[in-house]
């Protein structure tokens, strides 16, 4: 009798504790989930503001068609890529960056078009646009690092014993980290 009561005991006492951790790692992927959603919404900022920024260079300057063009064509290749939250592999999350990285590329020849025209950087409206969009820039480089944050604590949480065991049982997977680009370690040339 004593022995039956001992075995519910210590079974009850585990299912708490699976109960306890399962809890904690729902509690860790929504963390990730809602990281990777202030990601897109600082990416989606970006791309609405580059309309703002192509109208108010093509209202004030005539330029290189080929580089409005191009930037009109990063923002939306960057816009159609979407990952769904809960699917957040290392390859889709390196899918999303190159897309993203394009148009990074894309604004920053527009930029460097736009030195060369010096009227269009002293305007106002052209300013509060840059200061806007270097202040996005300044976001999305800290929601990168919140979301990097949250994947890491949720990742070690899912390969960590005895998470691992109620991970592996709920279908809890590691997600993939923002990494930088290629070539990020070089610093750019600024020429003039």
């Amino acid at each position: 009798m004593k022995t039956g009561i001992i075995v519910v005991i210590v079974l009850v006492l585990l299912g708490f504790f699976g109960c306890s951790k399962y809890n904690g790692l729902v509690a860790k992927d929504e963390t990730v989930q809602k990281a990777w959603g202030n990601v897109e919404t600082q990416y989606q900022r970006r791309a609405d503001l580059i309309d703002n920024l192509v109208n108010t260079v093509k209202g004030s300057a005539k330029f290189e068609q080929e580089t409005l063009t191009k930037v009109i064509e990063a923002r939306s290749k960057a816009s159609s890529v979407q990952i769904n939250a809960n699917d957040l592999t290392p390859e889709k999350v390196q899918q999303f960056q190159a897309a993203q990285g394009e148009l990074t590329g894309a604004l920053s020849r527009l930029l460097v078009t736009v030195e060369k025209y010096p009227e269009l950087r002293t305007t106002e409206q052209f300013q509060t646009l840059m200061a806007q969009i270097e202040g996005t820039e300044n976001r999305i480089s800290v929601a990168r690092n919140d979301f990097n944050g949250a994947v890491n604590e949720f990742n070690s949480s899912v390969r960590t014993f005895p998470n691992n065991i109620i991970a592996g049982l709920g279908g809890f997977k590691a997600k993939g980290y923002f990494q930088a680009d290629k070539g990020a370690e070089k610093a750019p040339k600024v020429q003039f």
